[in-house]
């Protein structure tokens, strides 16, 4: 198994390599049709990461992905299931595409909004549409009994 490289993003501009040795595979049998050889091969993966001891994350990337991955953390590891298709190494691709993505996810830091003042014509146009529908409504009054 290679390291699993993970492109460039805002929280991690050089990129973030994970060692394989820090990667746990798992194989089992894996559900639903697979003609004969369902019963005999392995072909579904489980690919772990102890998020909480990698030494590919800094401390605030790792604090980060903490924060955002604990829901799908079980005592520090994220795990990863894989078992779209028949073949084991199409689904160990898979997984591995799988984990750079949440990772990639959990260590960008969120991006702020800027706030800014509404311009001039867009607050003109915003009245004047309330003007217009103030008078559809007032044409709908019953007219005055005089």
């Amino acid at each position: 198994m290679d390291d699993l490289h993970i492109h460039p993003v805002r929280g991690a501009p050089d990129g973030i390599t994970i060692p394989a040795a820090e990667l746990t595979e798992r194989f089992s049998h894996s559900s639903g049709p697979g003609g004969q050889g369902v019963n005999t091969s392995d072909s579904r993966v489980q690919l772990s990461l102890d998020i909480a001891t990698t030494t590919s994350l800094d401390d605030a990337q790792r604090s980060r992905a903490l924060e955002r991955l604990s829901s799908r953390l079980s005592d520090g590891v994220l795990t990863i299931t894989a078992s779209a298709h028949r073949s084991q190494r199409q689904n160990r691709a898979l997984a591995r595409e799988r984990l750079a993505a949440i990772i990639r996810e959990a260590v960008t830091p969120p991006t702020s909004r800027r706030r800014t003042t509404p311009t001039r014509a867009s607050r003109l146009r915003r009245l004047e549409a309330k003007k217009r529908r103030s008078d559809l409504k007032h044409e709908r009054r019953r007219p005055p009994a005089d």
